[in-house]
């Protein structure tokens, strides 16, 4: 029973990360849409770590931002601290790393979603789906509310079933103190959808003033700012930065943590989701790790206006009273008030080897997913399929082909089709040892690769997009440029490359061939460059990157070429595997199970051989000839 509440073209259901994404690309994309939240003060809630990107995480938020998303816009206004993570190492591993006030990134992102057109905002609990022969029409809220719609998008989070872990205590629970969502599960279940238990964790909030920074060492912020939106430049985000600051567990720490280890939720039997194996608890670094003698700990601001501290590095599922213990043994928190306890949350996701690489269903038309109901973790991974979801619900209303980013185009067509192909035991996090073409999937050319993209969606402004085709042609002129200009072996330049213990000319080369030099930078060779063009620095590292690394880019296109090949033969839908003779039966499961959209996909999917894709290749031969 219920009553009707409104019709709209999208429903999203959750306003974390993947729902915000999701609900604007979907309003934005001209569709009357609504986001329904559990709280409004759950809207692009970090309920643990308050910073975006990292590792392989900054190249999916810089990418959202390329097609349009709100995520990178949103972090540049609302950073306290921001950082480049692995400039020791090549371009393709660089990340940006920015730590967020927890408070005004979730009131900003909040106030987007209010002021946006075609998006309705509602605080109730989705408590089911509608499904009518086979198709997903809508849902139903706890407050008795009907809602019908041509696109349901599911981004519920850890909400689903939550319960909440502290040592040998255990309740239902949301994050952050909220309420879980108890009912949606069982909906999902009568509709035949699979679903897993995971668990994620997250650690104390500790009081600023109960802390001695003289014993922490000190993290600081880059002086040049790198933005994670393309649409602004370093100098309009200059801020004054906050600090973080660095500690270490000690000996006295892992003795109080191993006598109380039977204690600890995840090793008494309590819990029996599974964890997340690149952010373990305290607990887990001790059992994977017993000859460590420290690990690392770093203390982060919750936010400018707060006291709060964030204790990365050190969630548990201890009780408090041990928490108290263990915290208080490291050098800086002898005397540390812990203000929000740690805890370990379990919760339901759905096995996403059952939707397509658009995020839909197989089997409810209509019905999308995105997050960490997908068995993903992380606000990047949720916002980047969010977008995702968003944008292939509405082009499903408009009766458009989906958005389909391959591996080679994105991370965030490596991480959808890692979790769609290849399924997941555990909560999923991305990382560039993912991406088999990493080098051409850098974060700083995002928008090179997905701009274009993003404006032919019709998520990227036109006034965006003219801003991008200007830099584009800037890049290419300048590389024309440096192809052009030839330096002679003068007494200027043969003291700039010995400065640089580089080796001297023996007759003229262009500026483009002397860049090549691994000693050499864009930026060094301005002394020797007189007729250099003033260009923004987005500008310069593209130059200096494309042509360092051309000898390398051209191999690995290459390789993309040939994964291009088996990624465009598409396989029909309907094909029934278990009647191809030569298919080995558990290549006959799988392929039934995933229905794979390309042979390229296909051959991915765990069970199934080279010599299983060889057959399937002469079938696909043989249909041609056919003519089927």
């Amino acid at each position: 029973m219920g009553y009707f509440a409104g019709e709209y073209d999208v429903i999203v259901v959750g306003a974390g990360h993947a729902g915000c994404e999701a609900c604007l690309a979907s309003a934005r994309l001209g569709l009357k849409t609504l986001v329904v939240t559990i709280h409004l003060e759950s809207i692009a809630l970090m309920a643990c770590n308050p910073a975006i990107g990292g590792t392989g995480k900054g190249h999916l938020v810089r990418e959202i931002d390329a097609l349009g998303g709100e995520m990178g816009v949103n972090i540049d206004k609302t950073f306290l601290q921001i950082k480049m993570l692995n400039t020791g190492k090549g371009p393709a591993v660089h990340s940006l790393r920015a730590q967020a006030d927890k408070m005004a990134y979730q009131q900003e992102m909040k106030r987007v979603l209010e002021n946006e057109q075609n998006l309705d905002i509602k605080q109730d609990e989705v408590t089911e789906i509608i499904v009518d022969k086979g198709k997903c029409t809508g849902i139903k809220t706890k407050n008795g509310a009907v809602f019908s719609a041509r696109a349901v998008i599911l981004t519920t989070g850890v909400y689903l079933k939550g319960r909440i872990f502290i040592g040998e205590i255990n309740y239902e629970g949301g994050p952050y103190g909220l309420f879980p969502a108890n009912e949606l599960s069982d909906s999902l279940r009568k509709e035949g959808i699979r679903l897993m238990r995971f668990k994620t964790g997250t650690p104390a909030r500790v009081h600023k003033d109960s802390i001695d920074f003289s014993k922490l060492i000190e993290q600081c912020g880059d002086e040049e700012i790198v933005p994670f939106s393309f649409v602004n430049e370093d100098k309009e985000i200059k801020k004054e930065q906050i600090s973080c600051w660095l500690g270490y567990t000690n000996e006295e720490t892992h003795r109080i943590i191993r006598d109380n280890m039977h204690r600890s939720a995840l090793y008494g039997g309590e819990i029996t989701g599974v964890g997340p194996r690149y952010c373990p608890s305290i607990e887990g670094k001790l059992v994977s790790f017993p000859d460590k003698e420290s690990h690392q700990l770093f203390i982060e601001p919750e936010g400018a206006d707060t006291k709060e501290m964030y204790v990365q590095g050190m969630s548990t599922s201890l009780p408090e009273e041990v928490q108290i213990q263990f915290y208080r043994s490291i050098e800086g928190l002898e005397n540390v008030k812990i203000m929000r306890t740690a805890y370990a949350i379990e919760y339901d996701c759905i096995d996403p080897t059952q939707l397509k690489l658009s995020l839909e269903s197989k089997t409810i038309e209509n019905l999308f997913f995105a997050g960490q109901i997908n068995g993903s973790s992380g606000y990047e991974e949720a916002a980047a399929q969010g977008i995702i979801a968003g944008i292939n619900a509405a082009r499903k209303i408009k009766g458009e082909e989906p958005l389909i980013l391959d591996r080679s185009e994105a991370y965030i067509g490596v991480l959808i089709d890692d979790l769609v192909t290849k399924g997941t035991s555990e909560p999923y996090r991305i990382m560039t040892s993912r991406a088999e073409y990493r080098l051409i999937l850098r974060q700083d050319n995002a928008d090179l690769r997905l701009t274009e993209k993003g404006y032919g969606i019709g998520l990227v402004s036109e006034e965006r997009y003219m801003k991008f085709r200007e830099k584009k042609k800037a890049i290419e002129c300048e590389m024309d440029r440096l192809r052009k200009t030839i330096v002679s072996p003068g007494p200027d330049v043969q003291k700039f490359l010995k400065c640089r213990n580089s080796t001297p000319l023996k007759s003229g080369m262009s500026l483009y061939d002397l860049l090549k030099r691994p000693e050499i930078s864009y930026r060094d060779m301005a002394v020797i460059d007189e007729d250099r063009p003033v260009l923004p620095r987005a500008v310069q590292q593209q130059v200096e990157i494309q042509i360092k690394y051309e000898g390398y880019i051209k191999k690995q296109l290459a390789h993309i070429e040939q994964f291009k090949k088996f990624e465009n033969r598409i396989l029909d839908g309907d094909i029934d595997y278990g009647k191809i003779k030569g298919l080995r039966i558990e290549a006959q499961q799988k392929l039934n199970e995933i229905k794979p959209r390309s042979l390229g996909q296909a051959s991915r999917i765990s069970g199934v051989s080279p010599a299983d894709i060889s057959v399937l290749m002469i079938h696909l031969e043989q249909q041609r000839r056919a003519g089927k």
